[in-house]
């Protein structure tokens, strides 16, 4: 064999070898390219850390449906680990969630350990949960009724209601705690359903910024109440419902009740906060309105602080 014949299979072998490598540089970059935007994908969906997407995208070869599964099973393993270790700590901090919606509405308590953990998304997508959850319970229990409802319900059972299919405020809470290392507690919440003529006013005090769909902060109130003059129903309720979170009546009372000083705690009787030249009792009347009951929240109260029922 020549030394010429030689060279030239070693030059032919070398080229194959080249466009090979060539080749395969060019589909490995493909590659590359779409296991980082499943990566981003995967990452922007569940909010979990790169390197946990990552993990779970090479367990299921690139499968991302399967890897954002496991990815769930584990944060709420995690979470549920976390909830047990940390259970007993003090969670005084947290939100009042409040939503009004057609002739209906709810007011939620949840609980957290520092404030700064309240003004973190994830918590108020918690509370969030919390509230629609209580408000689709409510919608199911009443379906097809025509009369004023009110229901307290206490934190077993709420952690028994479910998010979605599958899931419940139990598992939702858990995984919250997994995701933000701090005790957390749904504490309570009441649904408010009312009948035709009849509103529901609300009002939330220390407020979260940037919450359109509903309030949150440190105290809020519903206050059901039937009259009004035309056109002025939302901004009746708003002041009735800003005076049961400053004044903190304890009772309904009566509308010809007369005040038996500062410490009157019955709402009818009391001065009226926006103008305290009467009591809200006065107000209503020059209102053509009358207030059925209500319901004030105070994140981290020991008592209930509801209206009669």
């Amino acid at each position: 064999m020549s030394l010429t014949f030689v060279f030239r299979a070693l030059r032919t072998e070398v080229s194959k070898v080249g466009v090979c490598q060539y080749v395969r540089s060019l589909h490995t970059g493909h590659i590359l390219a779409a296991e980082k935007a499943l990566l981003m994908k995967l990452r922007k969906s569940t909010g979990y850390t790169f390197i946990n997407c990552k993990k779970a995208l090479e367990k299921f070869d690139n499968d991302i449906t399967q890897a954002e599964n496991w990815l769930h099973d584990q944060a709420q393993k995690e979470g549920w680990s976390k909830a047990n270790k940390l259970e007993g700590r003090k969670a005084k901090e947290g939100l009042i969630g409040l939503f009004v919606g057609d002739k209906a509405a709810v007011i939620v308590e949840v609980n957290c350990e520092t404030d700064f953990v309240a003004r973190n998304e994830k918590f108020q997508q918690l509370v969030k949960d919390v509230a629609f959850a209580a408000m689709a319970h409510h919608r199911m229990k009443t379906q097809g009724q025509d009369r004023y409802v009110k229901n307290m319900l206490e934190a077993d059972q709420l952690s028994k209601l479910s998010v979605t299919e599958g899931t419940s405020l139990a598992d939702q809470v858990a995984l919250t705690i997994g995701r933000l290392g701090e005790n957390m507690s749904v504490k309570r919440a009441v649904t408010m359903g009312v009948p035709a003529g009849w509103h529901i006013g609300s009002y939330v005090h220390a407020g979260v910024t940037g919450q359109s769909d509903m309030g949150m902060g440190r105290y809020g109130a519903l206050v059901v109440f039937h009259g009004g003059k035309e056109g002025s129903q939302e901004a009746l309720g708003r002041k009735l419902g800003q005076h049961v979170v400053g004044e903190s009546p304890l009772s309904l009372g009566n509308m010809d009740d007369l005040p038996c000083g500062e410490s009157e705690t019955r709402l009818l009787a009391q001065t009226f906060l926006p103008d305290p030249s009467r009591t809200v009792a006065q107000f209503l009347k020059g209102q053509e309105a009358r207030v059925l009951d209500f319901v004030r929240f105070q994140c981290g109260e020991a008592a209930a602080g509801e209206g009669a029922e």
